[in-house]
């Protein structure tokens, strides 16, 4: 299963002392082989494979994990790239890492150390994680490159409101809609749409025909079929939205729209809160035979001030998709809502003594 990585949406920080990148959030921080830096000069001379239509061939499994986190750490603001010292060094500490298979607590990463999580049910061991050994090719120190920053837009006041609503929701535990879609088994985390380094299962493989597209994530083997016929949207909303895709030169469009108004339950911390008003656009651009430059750009003026992109190069691998079969075993959900019944019971109890 190629490494898979279990790693806490909010908590993992890549803490390197000579690159002070410490406390960074888990969103888009897990690791796959970067894929290579390619200069513009060698990209106007690769000529990608064609399919039978005469269109770019994307066709593959591609990886798409990094230890390069989506939001820029504030301890490197101003710094939008690494240094090859920096790469080195914080390569070097995720091999060493590594080679420790979390025998013990390290700087790197604490949330992905077992020997830290004795006792907490359903964590795995290393032998699941795929934390991964480099950084993008761009050596950037976030994957977010628009706004500059390389952070997140600001709330709007809505948007801070839904945050706030969430993080009741969590306390709240009423049923299983209070929890979110990667909990449920919906969606996984890092399925997209946008797609961004999760956990684990980072690969997503992609098939061309004749006016379609498809994308089939190995994260809970959630599958989009894009239409690249030209007609318009359709008016269902949907979990993953509802895709059209489109050829711009060699780049391939796909524009998402139709949402579910389904914010709360949303998986990927960054996209928590959005609603029917989220677009997506993701752009796809092979630039040399192992690469395929990803890009995306989200918004939804629900949620953020304005749109914000990120950028992250997948990379070609041998390895096949797995089955992600979340529901097998899925325990938690009985776990978390019997949990939240038995506090509710034990308030009541303790209630009903007090007002004897």
């Amino acid at each position: 299963m190629s490494k898979r990585l279990l790693a806490s949406l909010s908590t993992v920080s890549i803490a390197i002392a000579l690159v002070s990148l410490a406390a960074v959030a888990v969103a888009a921080q897990v690791t796959v082989p970067a894929a290579k830096q390619t200069t513009a000069g060698a990209e106007k001379k690769w000529t990608p494979p064609r399919t039978a239509e005469g269109r770019p061939d994307l066709q593959g499994l591609w990886r798409f994990a990094t230890l390069t986190p989506l939001e820029r750490p504030r301890e490197l603001a101003g710094k939008q790239v690494l240094t090859d010292e920096d790469v080195a060094n914080v390569e070097a500490e995720v091999a060493a890492a590594k080679a420790e298979r979390g025998s013990r607590r390290t700087r790197i990463t604490v949330a992905l150390d077992p020997s830290t999580d004795a006792g907490v049910v359903g964590f795995y061991n290393q032998f699941w994680l795929d934390q991964g050994t480099k950084v993008v090719g761009t050596r950037r120190t976030s994957l977010i490159v628009d706004p500059p920053d390389g952070r997140l837009p600001p709330y709007t006041p809505q948007g801070k409101k839904k945050q706030a609503a969430l993080m009741e929701a969590r306390k709240r535990n009423a049923g299983p809609e209070d929890r979110s879609l990667g909990e449920r088994c919906i969606l996984g985390f890092n399925a997209g749409p946008p797609m961004v380094s999760g956990g684990y299962n980072n690969n997503v493989q992609l098939l061309q025909t004749p006016g379609y597209v498809g994308l089939l994530s190995e994260m809970v083997h959630s599958a989009r079929i894009v239409p690249v016929d030209g007609r318009p949207h359709g008016t269902t909303p949907q979990w993953s939205g509802d895709s059209r895709g489109r050829w711009e030169g060699d780049t391939l469009v796909i524009d998402t729209t139709n949402f579910r108004d389904d914010g709360i339950g949303a998986e990927r911390p960054e996209l928590q809160g959005t609603d029917k008003n989220l677009h997506l656009v993701e752009r796809f651009r092979r630039v040399d035979a192992d690469t395929l430059l990803y890009e995306f750009t989200v918004d939804d003026p629900t949620v953020w001030t304005k749109p914000w992109t990120g950028s992250m190069p997948m990379t070609k691998t041998p390895e096949l998709i797995f089955e992600y079969a979340c529901h097998e075993g899925n325990y938690s959900m009985t776990g978390i809502l019997a949990g939240a019944r038995a506090e509710e019971k034990a308030a009541a109890e303790a209630a009903k003594k007090v007002s004897k």
